[in-house]
């Protein structure tokens, strides 16, 4: 039985994790899945925006502790899990996660991982390694370049439980909304995040993963873009107050 989903529809590929009998844990047939469909997404010119979502009341429990206790070393949920966070944070589409419940340890790797993250105010989260003696290492690389460093200092040491909207105080999500506005919010950023031209998205995300550079070389950067195909259609079509023709592909 498949424990990913995924769908393409409109430019944007749906990816759902789908094992909610595990709390749609972090096994590693889950995450082999999850990099193939990541990958698919990668390489179809057709998709502009990978969407990640989840079934059941539970967007991602961690890695999978019946796998954990039985295996070790390169067997262990753990050790795979560093080239899914890679996967999600360096995609070539724009990621965005809606989280409409709870998670904890490595599933809040995947929503830091994500661009754009967008939660209900009832779900919750907590860092859980150090309470089952482990250390929140892996999913470090992607958490803490977006909390604070005073929060990361509480909730990793503490493993205390926090909410969508404390979550978004510390940088963990984008937006947390009430549970009945997820879908709206979600949509919006849908919208907003496919008005974008499809190269000048992957230069935008790879800028701001690898931070800027001498001002010659973000000069160059910008005049490249300005020049291209798409960055001409895109000033075109802002003249001539129409829509630029990605928007119609």
């Amino acid at each position: 039985m498949a424990l990913i989903q995924a769908a393409h529809s409109g430019g944007v590929a749906t990816i759902t994790l789908d094992s909610p009998a595990n709390r749609n844990a972090l096994s590693l047939a889950l995450m082999a899945e999850l990099l193939a469909a990541l990958e698919a997404a990668a390489t179809d010119d057709g998709v502009r925006l990978v969407e990640l979502r989840h079934t059941g009341t539970v967007f991602c429990s961690g890695a999978d502790l019946k796998e954990t206790q039985a295996g070790s070393g390169e067997a262990l949920p753990v050790a795979r899990l560093g080239e899914v966070l890679e996967a999600l944070a360096e995609h070539a589409k724009p990621v965005l996660a809606v989280v409409a419940g709870p998670a904890r340890a490595g599933g809040l790797g995947l929503m830091a991982a994500a661009d754009i993250t967008v939660c209900a105010d009832t779900a919750h989260f907590a860092f859980t390694e150090v309470r089952l003696g482990v250390v929140p290492s892996v999913i470090s690389a992607v958490v803490l370049p977006r909390l604070t460093s005073r929060a990361a200092s509480e909730l990793f040491l503490t493993g205390d439980v926090f909410d969508g909207p404390r979550a978004e105080q510390i940088g963990l999500v984008s937006r947390s909304v009430p549970a009945d506005a997820l879908e709206p919010a979600a949509a919006a950023y849908r919208e907003s995040l496919l008005r974008g031209g499809p190269g000048a998205l992957r230069a935008t995300k790879r800028l701001l993963r690898e931070g800027p550079t001498g001002m010659d070389q973000l000069t160059a950067l910008s005049v490249k873009h300005f020049s291209s195909a798409e960055g001409r259609e895109g000033v075109a079509a802002a003249r001539e107050k129409r829509s630029p023709s990605w928007l119609a592909s």
